[in-house]
């Protein structure tokens, strides 16, 4: 079959059963959007497979059991998604702060005394585990200047958290 006959085919099938294979697909998705990219997939399979279609009312039927087929092939990818939807929250649950902003206000508070850089230096160190190395590649300084700078907001952190407990204890 030449490149035209083929295209004048697959249009002709197109026009002819897009209708019944989109109703069909509706009927067993929740959502259109899903039954439409399923029904896309089965013309890719018809325009692929042009030669094996049947002539006659025997297409309808080869594209229904083409639409089914696609339709567990879309089903099974939407359950695998999902799967790693799942693995990747619960992977993130793992590396997440072990609390969260607003539970402890002493520490928010002091954390927000320092500068941008000092408090993303001392959370890189202190939360995600970095290296004065690794800090200073990420933030463009040198690793002296990392733990310098790190030695010092240590320095005006651990102050700023015994302000609090020293003016509690006095009340």
């Amino acid at each position: 079959m030449s490149a035209a006959e083929a295209r004048t085919r697959f249009e002709t099938l197109y026009r002819a059963h897009r209708a019944p294979v989109l109703a069909f697909l509706l009927r067993r998705t929740d959502q259109p959007a899903d039954a439409a990219d399923v029904l896309a997939e089965v013309f890719t399979t018809v325009w692929r497979r042009i030669d094996d279609v049947p002539d006659g009312d025997a297409a309808l039927p080869w594209l229904f059991g083409v639409a089914h087929r696609s339709l567990a092939n879309h089903s099974r990818g939407h359950r695998r998604r999902l799967r790693l939807v799942d693995a990747l929250a619960s992977a993130l649950g793992r590396f997440t702060r072990t609390t969260a902003a607003g539970d402890h206000p002493v520490l928010d508070a002091a954390l927000a005394e320092l500068s941008d850089v000092d408090r993303t230096i001392v959370t890189l160190t202190a939360w995600e585990q970095r290296t004065p190395a690794e800090i200073a590649a990420i933030l463009d300084l040198t690793p002296g200047t990392v733990r310098t700078r790190l030695h010092r907001a240590r320095n005006r952190l651990r102050t700023a958290l015994e302000e609090p407990s020293a003016s509690r204890s006095a009340v």
